[in-house]
Parts: structure tokens; sequence; C-alpha cells
């Protein structure tokens, strides 16, 4: 229950005793960003975060990585893909760029279950002509929170009780109900997206909004999609407990054995594009990770497509020491300023040398291939075993500038994204519409999957306190009568038992949402699909039986839906 002590007592701090005064909220420049560097809270946060466990990692511990290639082809939708972008990787039809991938569970720890309800990561390091380029992302199109100095906290809430060291929803669904911005990662989570039957049969996600720079310098929006050619599977909570009751790694074990056997799994590879600027005619923001772009507004262009055809030979040295980076981009492609990815691009890299050590970009599985070679000033640190001179380089010198045969620049090209303005705060983004997106999610799931969705929220919710209880339900009303109303029965309550909850403190309502907060439960909502196919992962999503799984899927004829069509709308 709620701590009835003196709240003064509670007040949180950093480790320097010093009060903090937001917890919600990067300093950034506007409301949007971007982040600035002196984000010290943050920092110490985060820094402190990627150093909770040795040596595994903090997330996504337990993975599994291949390898394979991307064949571009040449164009981003029906449009020469140097319209967008200079990135040489997609420049060509037919151009093919080696990779290797890392799917991988998130909470769980190294042994953990492979079955269990987790977002999985999806994770590409693809091995170009101008050096690394990892594209970071999941197998769910959005992310709980919106803002990196709050993933310490989603994560803590996520893992084990400190105490108990068990998951415990009522720690989960605490967090979650302070949260309204999680609604709709917990609507696709809990649904049977969240238990992928395989890694070969899921989605991939950039989720982060990222930006394309052309030759001009003119930069772009996009958001990266991954189909599989295979088609969607997942299973509901019963199914994978079974499969969970015989296996522990079956995700590794099928890509492993499909692989071998000469099926190699394929992905048709997706961007959104949208122009670079905050979009103020729409409700939402395009920077937010907890937001789709709805593809009738924002079409999905076809850049190519991922085979995967080759495994490791040693699982230490190419899964446990392969280290990813949301930071790691190639020239023509670039970062927007989502508080999310500014976050991550400064955790994941300072995570790696954590836990792989400083000079972990030395390790074959890391090093860039399609480079001629690397040139650094970087020296010594943990286990380096390789120096970076350059043909001829003054070995005395590991500075920059010299006119004594040292390193020199390369040759500036040009980026000209938009102009920021802003005072320097501690906000969130203005356009937060933290219900409308899961409403259109909920609406457009398959039958199976909203039945799924209904049990999974009823079961764990009924494990928390009344207060929690309380809060969530009131969410859920405010998505949809028939979400609100059908968790609401599992838990023998109604939206009457919910109606006298006020919005959270600095919770900013839409005028549509309090409409609905006015008349809750009873807002005349219909399950009304006619948005199928135009919501990012609103595609035929097979049901997979634990049978099928533990059969490695052979044989299983999954409905793959056509390739999208584009729309008038350009850029």
């Amino acid at each position: 229950m709620a701590n009835s002590k003196d709240e003064q007592d509670n007040i949180l701090t950093t480790r320097q005793g010093h009060p903090v005064s937001n917890n919600q909220s990067q300093r950034t420049v506007g409301s949007r960003g971007p982040a600035t560097l002196e984000n010290y809270h943050f920092l110490e946060k985060i820094s402190h975060f990627d150093r909770e466990r040795i040596p595994e990692r903090v997330v996504h511990a337990r993975g599994f990585v291949c390898y394979g290639e991307f064949e571009a082809d040449g164009t981003i939708g029906d449009e020469p893909a140097t319209k967008y972008t200079r990135a040489k990787i997609f420049s060509a039809k037919g151009k093919k760029t080696p990779l290797a991938i890392r799917f991988s569970t998130v909470i769980g720890g190294r042994d953990s279950s492979e079955v269990a309800r987790d977002p999985r990561g999806f994770a590409v390091k693809f091995y170009t002509e101008d050096g690394n380029w990892d594209l970071v992302g999941n197998n769910l199109a959005v992310f709980f929170i919106r803002d990196a100095i709050k993933f310490p906290d989603v994560i803590h809430a996520l893992k084990p009780d400190p105490v108990t060291f068990r998951q415990e929803p009522n720690r989960i669904f605490d967090f979650m109900s302070q949260t309204p911005e999680s609604m709709h990662m917990l609507t696709h989570l809990f649904s049977p997206r969240g238990i992928p039957a395989s890694y070969r049969h899921m989605e991939g996600f950039g989720v982060n909004t990222y930006k394309m720079v052309n030759a001009e310098g003119s930069t772009v929006l996009v958001k990266y999609h991954f189909h599989p050619k295979c088609g969607l599977a997942s299973l509901t909570q019963a199914e994978a407990e079974k499969v969970q009751a015989k296996d522990l790694g079956s995700a590794s074990k099928d890509l492993f054995e499909a692989i071998e056997r000469g099926e190699f799994p394929q992905w048709d590879v997706y961007v959104q594009v949208m122009e670079d600027h905050d979009h103020p005619e729409l409700d939402w923001d395009p920077l937010d990770d907890t937001k789709i772009w709805p593809e009738h507004q924002f079409p999905l262009r076809h850049v190519g497509v991922m085979t995967l055809n080759r495994n490791v030979q040693d699982h230490h040295n190419e899964n446990e020491q392969i280290a990813m980076g949301t930071g790691v981009l190639v020239d023509g492609l670039d970062f927007s300023d989502d508080k999310m990815l500014v976050g991550r691009t400064f955790s994941y890299s300072d995570t790696q040398r954590h836990r792989v050590g400083t000079n972990y970009l030395q390790l074959p599985v890391n090093q860039p291939k399609g480079v001629k070679a690397v040139h650094t000033n970087q020296r010594g640190g943990q286990m380096s075993y390789g120096i970076d001179l350059a043909e001829g380089q003054n070995p005395h010198v590991n500075f920059e500038p010299s006119i004594h045969n040292g390193l020199h620049e390369a040759p500036r090209k040009p980026n000209n994204p938009p102009e920021i303005r802003g005072r320097l705060t501690t906000s969130v983004i203005d356009r937060r519409n933290d219900y409308v997106q899961p409403r259109g999610r909920y609406n457009t799931m398959m039958g199976w999957e909203r039945d799924d969705l209904v049990e999974n929220l009823g079961n764990l919710l009924s494990q928390c306190e009344r207060d929690v209880q309380e809060r969530m339900l009131w969410h859920l009303f405010l998505v949809h009568d028939d979400y609100g109303t059908r968790v609401g029965k599992a838990l023998g309550m109604t939206a009457k038992d919910v109606t006298h909850l006020a919005p959270l403190a600095g919770q900013v309502l839409t005028e549509e949402d309090k409409k609905r907060l006015q008349n809750l439960g009873n807002n005349g909502d219909k399950i009304d699909p006619t948005v199928w196919g135009k919501w990012t992962s609103s595609v035929h999503n097979h049901q997979a039986k634990a049978e099928e799984v533990l059969d490695g899927m052979k044989g299983v004829k999954i409905e793959t839906p056509p390739k999208p069509e584009l729309h008038e709308q350009t850029v």
C-alpha cells in the first residue's frame, strides 16, 4: 500500500546526497530536445545502471547471434535511394553488405526461458565499407517510456524484487500505472506479440526515430521496419508454458537448426520517411518512441532484403562479446533528437566498455569488415592487443592536429538539419496523447490476440494491490470501453470503481481524453478494424501451438501480408 510516512522522509537523492527535483525528464533545448551533455543526474543514474551486473548484460543477457547479408534495392520505395541518403549501403540495386544480428530477450538472465513474455531485441550490425552501422531495435514497434532518464526505473520495475528476487506483478504495474505513456507498449507486450513463436517469425523495428542525409546535406526523419518473409507467429501464455516445460532455449535452437539445414530466414526491410521538422499538424510527436507512424500517413518504402545464412563458430567470442550501440552510424545516416535515442547512445557504449572492456572494438566480431583500415589515436587500456596506426604514420604522434605526419580529419560533408531554438529545460514533450494509439492497436489486433491480452492482464493485475488495479483500469477505460470492461470483469471491478480517480499529477489529457473521462466506460467504443494493415504490427499473426514450436515450426504454412503499397504521400 502507499507509504503513510511523511513525504519529506522519502525524498529521492543522488549518491552525493543532492535532492532530485525532477526524475522524469532530461535537460533539453526546448521540450522536444536535443538533450545537453551536462545532464549530471541522468549521466550518474544511467552510468550506475550500466554497471549493475558483472559480467552478464544488465538487459538482453540471453541472446543468439548469426550472420548474413543485406541486399539493397537501390531505391527507397519507388524513388532512388540517393534522394534521401548518401549512405552507400542503400546506393545500388543488388549491393550486398555482410551483417551480424543478435536476437535476445530483455529482462531474464543468461539462462532464462526464451518463451518468457518480454520484448525481443533485434540488433543488427552492418559491416559497411564506411565502417559499422548498428541498428539496435526490438520486435515491438514502440517502447514503455519516451525519455532515457526513466530507463533504469522501468527495468528495475520489470526485474526481480531486490528483496524476494521474484518478478512481481505489483511492482511492474505500480510503475506502469504511474506512466501513462506505457499503455501502448503494454497493449503490444501482453498480447501474443510478447511471446514470438521463434526469432524467425517476428518483426523487427528500429523503434527510435533516426535521420537520413543526402549528398546535398538535406535531412529527413526515418523509422526502420523488418518484416519476416515466413510470416508472423506467436504463442498464447498457455502454449508458451508448455514449451517452457520442455525447452528453455527453443528460439535459439530453432534459429540455429533452420540455418544449418539451409532454410535461411529472410526479412523485407522498409523505411518510413517524414520531413525533418516538428510536424505541428500531428497530434503526437514523431520523436516519441511510444508512438508509431501510421502507415496510411507515412507509407512503408521497401529498401532491401536481409538474409541470415551462417551460424557462429564460438558462442562466447561471437555472442557474449558482440557489442552493439545506437551511436554507431555511417555517413548518410544520423541521429534525431529522440530523447530515448540520445540516452541509449551514451548508455550502450558505456556498458560495453564496462562489460567487455575498453578495447571491445578490437575483438573480431566487433571490428569493421568493409573498411580498408582503422586509424585512431587511441592507445592502451585493458586487453589492448593492437595499435591503429596508418601506413607510414609517425608512431610518436598520437594526437591531432600535428604537422609531423600524424592523422588528420576527413573532409567534412554537408549536413543541414533544421535550426532548433528553445530554453534549457527539464520537461516532457508537449504532444503526448497517450491513449489514441493503444486504442488503434486494440481495435486492429486479431480476436485471439485480444482475448489473450485481456486474460493476461486480468491474471496479473489480480495479483496486485487495489490502488494499482484501480489506476491501471482507469487507464484502460481511457483507451477503450471494451478493454477496461473485460479486464475489469476479471478483477470484479467496473468503471464505477475508478471514476473517483483524478488524472495523475502532471498528466496532460487531450480534449478527447477529457470527454472520455466524463463518460468512463460508456463512450460507445466499438471494435473497428477498418484501419487493418494501416497500423504498425496489425498484420496476420499465426496462433502457434507448443508442438509446432518444439518441432522447429517445420512445415507450418503462415499467411503473409502483401507488400505495402505506396500512397501519394511524398517528401
